[in-house]
């Protein structure tokens, strides 16, 4: 898997303080998207055991009170990122389980594969659906275009 970009402290892509990973590669290719450079599986750099390592020791980090993980991309459930990204998100969750987890994604919760399910069962709140630049509303929270859903899937949820 590679990633576009990684930002250890960030408030915008979901509540409170977050660590935010911008993987590569998304077969959406949504007409207006704010983040074409992350469509190519080849953008960015190779996501090695050093950055998971690092993304575990920012969101453990005491100095700074991170609520959680966000990831979004691309796409983090392209096929070619599933394995990578679903040992993240199982590593978090036993390292860090008093963090969320948010993904955004151009699939809906309903065209899952079996594989994407598998990461979802991980995740506390998804924002599913692809952006469409017709229905695009600035004033919606944790999403682009009024048909994106945002699933809040465990008790956990941060809101």
């Amino acid at each position: 898997m590679n990633i576009s970009q990684y930002y250890s402290v960030d408030v915008i892509n979901g509540p409170g303080t977050r660590c935010t990973l911008f993987v590569s590669g998304c077969v959406h290719q949504c007409k207006g998207c704010y983040n074409q450079s992350t469509w190519s599986l080849n953008s960015g750099i190779r996501f090695t055991q050093e950055n998971e390592d690092a993304i575990i020791r920012d969101l453990q980090d005491t100095r700074i009170f991170r609520r959680g993980l966000s990831l979004s991309g691309g796409d983090p459930l392209h096929p070619q990122n599933l394995s990578a990204v679903l040992k993240l998100v199982k590593r978090v969750k036993l390292e860090c389980p008093d963090k969320d987890i948010w993904m955004w994604t151009g699939y809906t919760l309903a065209d899952l594969t079996e594989s994407q399910k598998e990461i979802v069962d991980y995740i506390d709140v998804l924002v599913d659906g692809k952006f469409e630049k017709e229905l695009a509303d600035p004033s919606l929270q944790w999403r682009g275009s009024s048909n994106q859903v945002v699933h809040y899937l465990t008790e956990k949820r941060t809101t």
